[in-house]
């Protein structure tokens, strides 16, 4: 193709001296593809020839098939999440509200024994965890998604009704996980296979980009940040940065999908959760400052978390032989006791943390706590002060740490920002800083260390606080823990995307029956 260009002076690129003004034609040759290395998004023709290259089956990812995959995907995947959000919050309400009343537990037992329907609870919910692994098989993990993610482009659908089973009734028994690592598996599951089944998407590239849709979907939906939670589930691929930034648009596409159906089916708003008194009225440089200390001190705790999951408790677990699926329902319930030690004495502690972090973040009661039941445990703890702030703190990082090594299932997001929520109004009792931007510093500092998601935690925090002004001292903290903590890989299945130069050019390969096979297989690495 031809372009005329205007007249303009053309400069050396030695020294910038000018060349005489010219009227000159640039032949701008468009770059040539073979079948094999064509993907429809990058190839310049019209929708109506894309379109038809789509149907006639001679180009994988074009405009019109991507957009028909985001829309599919994300009307499916909303669909999926809110059957998995009406059966996790039944089951919840019923057993930890109505059925105390239902077996007359709360008549036959006095006040002071209430506490005891806690470890009932908790132990009879650990032995489903194990029996459902045993029985269904392995469901996977977010380290297992991330690993199929690079290795096949895809997660086998063949997980998705374990996970189900083994994350609700992890999340039921007052582990310290939630439903977000589950929705992510789940709905990767559905665009694998609307991908592979309807589609029928061989370019493994493209296959990625649907699954990364569906990721990016049930972060959106379960967040209700489109922007922030696309972001997360992108971001948590890699260590450092989306390596996947080819599909980001499309991916975030779905997610606005999937938001408005699965907000539209559960009949939720799209607002912020979190209410503590009056938003930051503005932010300032000092902010910022405070943000990237607290940081610092994020980063500290993260790494102590770290050395402690590993080198203490997965490797006890590892050397009593309790990693082998086959002794799942006994790995469970010895998880199960220190997680049920701690609730009981500290009942901020149990589950995963979303509707509890109101509490923490405004100093509240005990009694005001969401789920548990009796909301005072069995001492009638309440955070009220520097130390028990810690407490609460120290406590869930310890509950997160054995609810991942008894075989739970669930995604610690919201587990690290209610810890880190409450060594955030801690440090505000020590220190002249704001206590909620304290908090909302902290939890960003511990998860970005964790999970290595700057982006997306800055923007998740900031939405469900309701704080656009803390976003500065937000990325800043969470900036700092990200290079304080770069060579501490906690998801050991982070690696640097190995088909980088290939996709730059659009050389993608077509996934083997292979692949598909050993998908199932992959070891989980958390």
């Amino acid at each position: 193709m031809t372009v005329e260009s205007e007249e303009k002076p053309l400069m050396s690129a030695d020294n910038g001296t000018s060349y005489s003004t010219v009227a000159a034609k640039e032949e701008i040759k468009e770059p040539t593809y073979t079948d094999a290395e064509k993907c429809g998004k990058v190839i310049s023709t019209s929708f109506a020839i894309d379109l038809e290259r789509w149907k006639a089956g001679l180009v994988e990812g074009t405009i019109p098939q991507s957009f028909f995959a985001a829309v599919v995907i994300g009307g499916l995947c909303s669909i999926g999440a809110y059957l998995y959000y009406l059966s996790l919050w039944f089951l919840l309400d019923y057993v930890w509200h109505d059925l105390p009343s239902v077996t007359k537990f709360n008549e036959i037992f006095p006040e002071w024994a209430w506490f005891l329907w806690i470890p009932i609870v908790g132990f009879v919910m650990a032995s489903c965890v194990g029996l459902s692994v045993v029985y269904l098989g392995e469901p996977g993990d977010l380290a297992y998604v991330v690993k199929c993610v690079h290795a096949h482009g895809f997660i086998h659908e063949n997980h998705m009704i374990p996970m189900i089973a083994a994350s609700q009734f992890s999340i039921i028994g007052g582990g310290s996980l939630g439903p977000e690592a589950p929705l992510v598996a789940i709905c990767a599951g559905i665009a694998a296979i609307v991908s592979r089944y309807l589609l029928k998407t061989q370019n493994i590239n493209v296959i990625r980009k649907h699954t990364l849709m569906g990721m990016c979907a049930a972060l959106a939906a379960f967040f209700g940040a489109p922007l922030g939670g696309s972001l997360f589930a992108l971001e948590i691929n890699s260590r450092f940065g989306c390596e996947y930034f080819e599909h980001a648009v499309e991916a975030m596409f779905c997610g606005e999908i999937c938001l408005v159906g699965f907000r539209y089916l559960a009949g939720l708003s799209i607002d912020p959760i979190w209410h503590v008194g009056s938003p930051l009225t503005g932010a300032s440089p000092y902010d910022i400052v405070q943000g990237m200390f607290v940081g610092f001190l994020g980063g500290l705790v993260a790494m102590c978390f770290r050395w402690f999951h590993w080198e203490v408790v997965m490797a006890w677990f590892g050397s009593h032989g309790l990693l082998d699926n086959k002794k799942a329902v006994t790995r469970a319930l010895i998880g199960a006791v220190p997680i049920m030690i701690i609730g009981i004495l500290v009942p901020h502690t149990l589950f995963w943390g979303e509707y509890e972090i109101q509490e923490i973040l405004s100093l509240a009661p005990a009694k005001d706590l969401d789920h548990v039941w009796p909301t005072t445990g069995a001492t009638g703890f309440e955070m009220n002060s520097c130390f028990t702030s810690f407490i609460v703190g120290f406590g869930k990082m310890i509950a997160i740490s054995f609810t991942v090594a008894a075989g739970y299932r669930g995604g610690f997001i919201f587990p690290f920002f209610l810890a880190g929520s409450a060594f955030g109004q801690s440090l505000a009792f020590l220190i002249p800083m704001n206590s909620q931007l304290a908090s909302l510093c902290f939890a960003a500092a511990i998860n970005v260390s964790i999970t290595r998601t700057p982006l997306g935690t800055t923007l998740i925090l900031s939405f469900l606080s309701g704080e656009e002004n803390a976003v500065s001292a937000i990325f800043a903290s969470s900036c700092i823990a990200l290079y304080l903590t770069a060579y501490m890989p906690f998801l050991k299945s982070q690696i640097p995307r190995k088909d980088i130069d290939q996709a730059l050019v659009y050389e993608y390969k077509a996934v083997t029956g292979d692949a598909v096979a050993s998908s199932s297989n992959t070891e989980s690495h958390v």
